[in-house]
């Protein structure tokens, strides 16, 4: 411990400016804080080969190949994304979520047999976040073509995630479809990629018609 500190305190001092923006780049990550990057990146230095090479190789890759799947919203690296574009999926239940991270949250789980859709974010006064900023239309355009016998609105158990929800199902309740949403398991304030996989399996088991 003592002597990679040592290593660290070393990198710090003479870090290039390449290293230094690298070491800033990944203090930008989501749980990755300026002591943790340049963890991160005094052990991709020390481990070029098994570490550095394949990373970058691997970044390069998505990088140049990243898409957002015209049907359903998802982050992949082909489009139609690889859930839309897999017949095991039931087609006939949509899963509806806030973001990507809540769709792999939910397909992790391995419990949901159906497609998503992404909306890209929630209703917020606050925030200026309107309907027309969020992939609501493409929604009820999927609803209005038919196939479709429920949809699970799976939106955070917060004010805005809530608020989202009751608009989403106005929208769409002229249409033959049940309505359902995330039930039991999901604490109020809660965000589904930070939920583990049993409280999930709970949410979705409970899954009630919206009133």
């Amino acid at each position: 411990m003592v002597e990679f500190a040592k290593q660290l305190s070393y990198l710090l001092r003479m870090a290039s400016h390449e290293i230094e923006a690298l070491t800033q780049a990944l203090s930008r990550l989501p749980g990755l804080g300026p002591r943790s990057a340049r963890r991160a990146v005094l052990h991709l230095l020390k481990k070029r080969e098994t570490a550095l090479d394949p990373l970058l190789a691997a970044l390069e890759s998505v990088s140049r190949k990243l898409s957002t799947c015209g049907i359903c919203g998802n982050v992949d690296t082909v489009s139609p994304c690889s859930i839309c574009a897999d017949p095991r999926r039931e087609a006939r239940s949509l899963c509806v979520v806030e973001e990507v991270a809540d769709l792999w949250a939910l397909d992790r789980s391995r419990l949901f047999p159906g497609r998503f859709h992404v909306l890209g974010g929630r209703l917020s006064a606050l925030e200026g976040v309107r309907p027309e900023d969020l992939r609501i239309d493409s929604l009820v355009a999927r609803i209005a073509g038919g196939g479709v016998d429920e949809v699970v609105l799976a939106m955070n158990a917060t004010l805005e995630g809530q608020t989202t929800a009751h608009y989403v199902a106005e929208r769409i309740e002229s249409y033959p479809v049940r309505v359902t949403q995330l039930a039991h398991g999901l604490p109020v304030g809660g965000e589904l990629d930070y939920l583990d996989e049993g409280t999930l399996a709970q949410a979705l088991r409970a899954r009630r018609p919206v009133a």
